[in-house]
């Protein structure tokens, strides 16, 4: 296949939201819309795929996940701090990280117990300054550290294995989950070097694992053992995080950003920070709602 061309996917624009750094879509199946951030724009964007349109919701700070917590509730990390969001337009802290203050939040998950789990990430993304946190009911615990920019985490259905991402270390590390903590972590997948860096992870229905490629160009996937399975190349190269959902269930929808990408680059990737689509072949897991005090 020619570098950077599309494949055989029917990949396609669904939107050009224009966002910086379009990060964390969640299919949200009661309202048939989809869910995601802008962190460096400061946005939550909702795209609702039966009008084939989408909107910003009012938001604070720097978003960078968003999962529902509620029959008409969401909760946001931003900044240093976990928000609730309504579609009716409520945002409020929900409560503040005691996180150092050149981190913010980053990636997340919610488990099958409502347990959400997210990242601190370093500011300047220099310093092993971030870690994996879990908010348990109003209970945040830290468990992971030493971390520069952790992505994911991608939790199985049944709430019992974990797969995280140390994105510039390109590791994406598979953990039990027991009593609440995450154990026995080992090497899931390597991703070489040249080949991007490991962003956004997301299981499939089959427990097959979807891994965004930051600067590499494109989406892979990986079965239960970590073997590669499927690689879609995309037309431009900040790749950053996929959900699967729509009518059916099986159309992925990737994020993608454009912060960091100079002139020229832009002018070569038009599509940098739209937001893409494509059939997957396979269903998604339903999104878990997080549970609150």
């Amino acid at each position: 296949m020619e570098e950077h061309a599309m494949s055989e996917s029917g990949l396609t624009v669904a939107w050009r939201a224009g966002t910086m750094l379009g990060e964390g879509p969640v299919w949200i199946e009661e309202q048939q819309v989809l869910l995601f951030v802008d962190i460096h724009g400061g946005r939550i964007c909702l795209y609702d795929p039966g009008r084939g349109a989408g909107r910003d919701l009012p938001c604070t700070g720097r978003p960078s996940f968003i999962y529902p917590a509620g029959a008409d509730s969401f909760v946001y990390g931003s900044n240093r701090e976990l928000r609730l969001l309504s579609l009716t337009g409520r945002d409020e802290r929900l409560c503040d990280l005691t996180v150092p203050e050149d981190t913010r939040t980053n990636d997340g998950a919610v488990d099958v117990h409502g347990r959400l789990w997210f990242g601190m990430s370093h500011v300047p993304e220099t310093e092993p300054l971030g870690g994996l946190f879990v908010y348990d009911r109003g209970e945040v615990r830290q468990h992971l550290d030493n971390i520069v920019v952790p992505n994911g985490p991608a939790i199985s259905p049944d709430g019992s294995t974990m797969y995280h991402v140390d994105s510039p270390r390109g590791r994406i590390s598979r953990y039990r989950i027991e009593d609440g903590a995450p154990v026995d972590g080992h090497l899931h997948v390597q991703i070489a070097e040249g080949d991007g860096f490991p962003d956004g992870v997301t299981l499939d229905a089959e427990g097959c694992l979807w891994v965004c490629l930051w600067d590499g160009w494109g989406v892979r996937r990986y079965d239960p053992d970590g073997r590669l399975m499927r690689e879609i190349r995309f037309p431009c190269a900040r790749v950053t995080k996929l959900a699967l959902g729509g009518a059916d269930g099986t159309t992925a929808y990737v994020t993608t950003a454009r912060t960091g990408l100079g002139d020229a680059e832009l002018r070569e990737q038009p599509g940098a920070g739209s937001l893409f689509a494509f059939d997957a072949g396979v269903a998604g897991v339903p999104a878990a709602h997080c549970a609150l005090p």
